[in-house]
């Protein structure tokens, strides 16, 4: 019989699909349909739509081209927290020394962001 590793942390509680469905950002339906576009079709999506409430060449309010870099990584940082069992092991699906992943958690404030999702879980 194989043990299933019982070693489990914080972020067994963070779901980036579970927060925006419970926000009404998302639905199993939605979820199948983003799930065939590539990424470079989603990202391109995305600024097209925000495009028609850009502000002066600015979409969200700030220099996309300039800011890619920080949003790529927000995102990338979400993604390895809500898709492993521990920061320590989020840390190391990323290749970063746990110093610096926590550094850069709180950089991006990602606990934050999945925060309002384990508080209410814990009730």
């Amino acid at each position: 019989m194989i043990k299933k590793n019982q070693n489990s942390g914080r972020n067994r509680y963070y779901s980036l699909s579970n927060k925006l469905r419970k926000e009404g950002k998302s639905s199993e339906e939605f979820e199948i349909l983003f799930n065939n576009l590539s990424l470079e079709e989603v990202i391109g999506l995305k600024l097209e739509l925000a495009s028609k409430f850009g502000l002066r060449g600015k979409m969200y309010g700030l220099p996309i081209w300039y800011s890619l870099r920080t949003i790529v990584k927000d995102a990338v940082l979400k993604y390895a927290v809500s898709a492993t069992r521990s920061k320590r092991e989020a840390a190391r699906f990323l290749g970063l020394h746990e110093q610096g992943f926590n550094n850069l958690l709180r950089k991006h404030q990602v606990d934050n962001y999945f925060e309002e999702e384990v508080d209410k879980g814990s009730e």
